[in-house]
C-alpha cells in the first residue's frame, strides 16, 4: 500500500484494492483484499500514511482519500532495501508435514500430493496466461516479478514430482524406523 501510494499518489481503499488487482499484486504478494482496510488503519496509526479527506459521491458510501506521509516513504524506502538484501527461501510447511507423515497410508500421502500438484499446475497456467497478456503500463520489473513466480512454480512441480516418484522408498524407511 505504500508502495501504491508512493507512485500514484492519494486515494482510497477501494482504489488501492482495484489497483492491486490490475497490477497482479497476487505475483509479488500475500496481500488479501479482505486486510485491506483494517492495514489502512494500522499504517495511518503508526504514521505511515495520513488520511486526507472524505468524499462522498451521491448516495453512495463516504470514502477516505490516504496518502503517504514522509516517514511513510522513508518506511518504505527501508522495507525495500531490506527485501534487496534478503536472500533465502521461507520454510515451508509441507516439509514438517511430509518428515511427520511417517504413520500416513501411503495412498492418502499421494492423494495429498497429486492434490497439491494440481494446485500448482493451476497456479502455473495462470501465471502463463498472465504473461501472455500485457496490461496497461506493464513494466520490465512486472515482466521479472512474473518470471520469478513462474520459476518458483516450476521448480515446486518438479519437488513434488521428486517426491511422488520416491514416495515408495518413503514409505519403506518410515516402516524399517518404526520396527524394533
Amino acid at each position: 500500500m505504500l508502495g501504491a501510494l508512493a507512485k500514484r499518489g492519494p486515494m482510497y481503499g477501494h482504489q488501492l484494492r482495484r489497483g492491486a488487482r490490475l497490477d497482479r499484486a497476487e505475483l509479488w504478494s500475500d496481500v488479501r483484499p479482505g486486510s485491506l482496510y483494517g492495514a489502512l488503519h494500522r499504517l495511518a496509526a503508526e504514521g505511515l500514511i495520513e488520511a486526507l479527506r472524505t468524499e462522498q459521491d451521491g448516495r453512495l458510501p463516504a470514502h477516505t482519500v490516504y496518502a503517504i506521509t514522509g516517514e511513510g516513504r522513508r518506511e518504505l524506502k527501508a522495507l525495500r532495501a531490506e527485501a534487496l538484501q534478503e536472500a533465502g527461501l521461507r520454510p515451508d510447511p509441507v516439509d514438517l508435514a511430509l518428515a511427520m507423515s511417517g504413520d500416513l497410508d501411503e495412498g492418502i500421502l499421494r492423494g495429498y500430493l497429486d492434490d497439491r500438484v494440481r494446485l500448482l499446475t493451476a497456479q502455473a497456467a495462470r501465471f502463463a496466461r498472465h504473461r501472455d497478456r500485457a496490461w496497461p503500463d506493464q513494466t520490465v520489473a512486472d515482466d521479472l516479478v512474473a518470471e520469478h513466480a513462474r520459476l518458483r512454480i516450476e521448480a515446486e512441480l518438479a519437488w513434488h514430482q521428486l517426491v511422488l516418484d520416491r514416495l515408495g522408498k518413503l514409505a519403506d524407511d518410515s516402516e524399517d524406523r518404526t520396527r524394533p
